[in-house]
């Protein structure tokens, strides 16, 4: 099927797209729900994104984790039965931190295997059809940025398996008016085709309602994900940063608005966004789709809202509590005053309230696109 070709069954036209995409995430998943903790190990950012509150030209105080105190939270991961860790940092390409990385991944994936063979608490999630190793411990999912071919093959070979790499627009000229010259939309789209090719299982996503952001950006955005075929997507939604440049364009266009306009505004941004999850699980069927942490910040059940319209996927954050407020890539995040323990008992909380069954087994869960073709 061409980019530009979407076919719906006329026969079920008559449906919301939001109700079709339950049935569709129902006929993949039925109601589980998969849990990937998440570590935002490091704020260092050599990136200028006019958006985010990382920026390096925003005042916040620096800090990276040592490898012990990711460890500790690689072993937390394991012993809640979440099966993947997400490691994820601002944009640092030095050699120290790629090889500091290196040797994280590694010991990660010897220490929970480690862990696996002593006490094995969860049953097996089953073999991995592809070339990675056993599904023992945890699986090691990076969100880094943009790197060299050679290095994303070292972390492959060092034990990691998931990359996550959001594209945040598909419009290329969209992606200007978000970043600094020295940023490249081809550079960027690029990586994510050397990840796929190789063997990565691969991970992408925009934000909505980002401003100048328009309908058919949206649309193409669908329409990318389509092409590039990745196994995984994230969608959140544009949230302010009133100390990026973004955030005070859009303060000062948006920012005397009465309180009862504001609030219409957060409404509709919901569920633009959260239908969004709905086309998306429409038009890609088998893919893990998260449920974003950035919905609550615009409604407490917002991510049971995208769980019921497609996603299957929750991140509780299980970085210290000490230093989540340094890691505010948008203002008003949600979790910043719990602690790891407090995430995850809140998600489970959650997942039900949707329906749902969060699944705590140990297992990897990998999407089943990542093992068989596509839909079409």
């Amino acid at each position: 099927m061409g980019m530009n070709q979407i076919v719906v069954n006329p026969s079920l036209s008559h449906l919301s797209s939001p109700l079709l995409s339950c049935l569709f995430a129902a006929a993949y998943f039925g109601t589980k729900v998969y849990a990937r903790g998440i570590v935002e190990f490091s704020n260092v950012c050599t990136k200028d994104c006019f958006y985010c509150g990382i920026r390096k030209h925003t005042k916040v105080h620096r800090y990276t984790m040592t490898k012990e105190e990711i460890l500790a939270c690689a072993e937390f991961a394991y012993s809640q039965g979440m099966g993947t860790l997400m490691l994820q940092s601002g944009e640092l390409p030095s050699p120290e931190r790629i090889n500091f990385m290196l040797d994280v991944v590694r010991a990660i994936r010897r220490r929970t295997m480690d862990l696996a063979c002593e006490s094995p608490p969860f049953p097996s999630a089953g073999p991995n059809q592809r070339d990675f190793p056993s599904q023992r411990g945890l699986a090691v999912a990076l969100s880094l940025g943009e790197l060299p071919s050679s290095v994303y093959q070292a972390f492959l070979e060092a034990g990691a398996s998931r990359y996550l790499l959001r594209i945040e627009t598909s419009n290329p000229t969209l992606y200007t008016r978000l970043h600094p010259a020295s940023h490249s939309f081809q550079a960027r789209r690029k990586c994510l085709e050397e990840l796929q090719r190789i063997g990565f299982q691969v991970g992408t996503g925009v934000m909505v309602g980002v401003p100048f952001q328009t309908v058919e950006d949206q649309a193409n955005d669908l329409l990318f994900f389509k092409e590039l075929d990745p196994d995984m997507i994230g969608l959140g939604p544009y949230i302010v940063q009133s100390q990026t440049p973004l955030g005070k364009l859009w303060l000062e266009e948006h920012g005397e608005e009465s309180a009862a306009k504001q609030e219409a505004n957060r409404v509709a941004l919901l569920e633009r966004t959260t239908r969004m999850y709905a086309l998306a699980r429409i038009m890609l069927g088998n893919v893990n789709i998260a449920a974003t942490t950035a919905l609550e910040a615009l409604d407490p059940e917002g991510r049971e809202l995208a769980l019921r319209r497609g996603a299957n996927v929750v991140m509780p954050i299980i970085t210290p509590q000490r230093l989540r407020g340094q890691y505010e890539i948008y203002e008003n995040k949600p979790g910043i005053d719990q602690d790891a323990l407090d995430s995850t008992a809140c998600l489970e909380r959650r997942v039900r309230m949707a329906g749902k069954d969060l699944l705590l087994d140990g297992g990897w869960h990998d999407p089943p696109h990542f093992v068989r073709p596509s839909v079409e």
